[in-house]
């Protein structure tokens, strides 16, 4: 598969259109700075990787082979939580462009940027409740929580050689997996009271959302700011150590010298890329996040054919094959 080339889900493809068109409807605010803000935020657009996956399982476990207005909405909701997360993690990152526009911080303020947020927040939190289940509500509900601790994990290991891949799988799952996970979850939730397609459901949100940062992780140092739609090198710049870094100081602990002292020039950051594409830190997180992904795979396998769930497997194959 070209790296470029997201797949075509033609058995959603109408669902995906007009997810796009609601999500605009969605976030109208009074105030034309605050909606402005939240316009450029869906402009920008993105790939829909979350949304997409809900959307695939909600087709796999419908009886009818229909998408319920409920799990519809969700997919909706998903989307809106997570484009409110990297709002905020953009003024945290101090992060100039995403997905190769202005980030909003940059293009209002600060000020704005977290009122915008926090807005996107509220609306989905609105849109939530307005679903009349309350088990999804409360799974939900919780990645937003997990937002703020993965950040606190992260900000309290910021510069830390000593940080484990332990940690950083745990940081990882608060940040990214979570609300892959739980939407995966809840999405089953809203069809069927099935424990165990529930479970497998979220395992197999888990373990592809952990590969995606794995997989993310990785293209900060090999990628460009053209692919990347974010300048190269941010996670270095801000003292986040990813899995490539962290497999590197096993080879490399001069690398600890250049953590200490908190990469203060670009020289620095540079020297640090090329010290990890010189040891085998990029090959052991790729090895890392195929692991993931065969996980996730194994655990729609237990319950359905590769035929059945092609759609889950491309998503799969995409996120993996961003890196080659």
């Amino acid at each position: 598969m070209n790296k470029h080339l997201y797949p075509k889900f033609e058995s959603i493809n109408i669902e995906l259109e007009q997810l796009n068109i609601n999500l605009k409807r969605m976030v109208i605010a009074e105030h034309p700075i605050l909606y402005a803000a939240a316009e450029q935020l869906f402009s920008a657009g993105g790939k829909r990787i979350r949304p997409t996956i809900i959307l695939i399982i909600a087709k796999l476990i419908s009886r009818t082979g229909k998408i319920s207005a409920e799990q519809k909405r969700l997919a909706e909701i998903t989307e809106i939580i997570h484009t409110a997360s990297l709002v905020h993690d953009d003024i945290i990152d101090n992060c100039e462009t995403r997905r190769g526009t202005e980030t909003i911080h940059n293009v209002f303020s600060n000020k704005i940027a977290v009122l915008a947020g926090d807005f996107l927040f509220a609306q989905s939190s609105w849109y939530l409740a307005n679903l009349n289940n309350s088990n999804v509500v409360k799974i939900i509900s919780k990645v937003i929580t997990d937002f703020a601790e993965g950040e606190v994990k992260q900000s309290i290991k910021s510069f830390d050689y000593k940080i484990s891949i332990e940690d950083y799988i745990e940081k990882s799952f608060y940040k990214t997996a979570s609300l892959i996970a739980c939407s995966c979850k809840a999405t089953t939730m809203l069809n069927s009271n099935n424990k165990e397609t529930q479970n497998n459901f979220y395992l197999y949100g888990k373990h592809i959302g952990l590969a995606f940062q794995i997989i993310d992780d990785i293209l900060d140092i090999i990628g460009s700011t053209k692919i990347l739609g974010k300048p190269a090198g941010s996670d270095i710049k801000n003292g986040n150590l990813t899995a490539p870094l962290i497999f590197a100081l096993e080879e490399k602990p001069e690398l600890k010298i250049l953590i200490n002292n908190e990469f203060n020039n670009q020289d620095n950051i540079n020297e640090v890329i090329k010290i990890i594409k010189n040891t085998k830190g990029i090959q052991k997180a790729k090895d890392l996040a195929k692991e993931h992904i065969q996980v996730a795979i194994h655990t729609m396998y237990t319950r359905y054919s590769k035929k059945n769930i092609r759609d889950l497997l491309l998503v799969s194959y995409y996120i993996l094959d961003r890196i080659y």
